[in-house]
């Protein structure tokens, strides 16, 4: 039976792959949670209100996606305090890191197809 499922892994050499788009993973791809995950990449460690005003949302938008990333576990949230402030910060998971890069290949893929395509006029 494994040999089985292995074979089924393998992709026929006349089965065209899977469009690119069917891997695109809508937790991440949403734009404001694809934004949220892009800038915590890129600064290691975001607090709330930078992301409030880098996205131009409401608290309670934010609040909402970061839930939904979190719940994913493709994000951390520490609470903590900043003299006497409080503040929320927003670090990437290892999760998080990998279902970025993943989501970041398939659209380089989707991308490199319109690409290539010839446009409408030259067909």
């Amino acid at each position: 039976m494994a040999a089985v499922t292995a074979e089924a892994d393998i992709p026929h050499p006349d089965v065209p792959p899977a469009h690119p788009v069917n891997g695109l993973d809508d937790v991440v791809h949403q734009r404001v949670r694809l934004g949220i995950l892009t800038i915590a990449y890129e600064a290691r460690r975001v607090e709330f209100g930078y992301l409030r005003t880098q996205l131009e949302l409401t608290a309670g938008n934010l609040s909402k996606h970061l839930g939904v990333l979190e719940n994913a576990e493709l994000i951390a949230v520490d609470k903590g305090y900043e003299g006497r402030r409080g503040r929320t910060w927003i670090t990437l998971t290892a999760a998080g890191t990998t279902a970025l890069a993943e989501e970041i290949a398939r659209l380089k893929l989707l991308i490199t197809r319109v690409e290539t395509t010839d446009t409408p006029e030259d067909r």
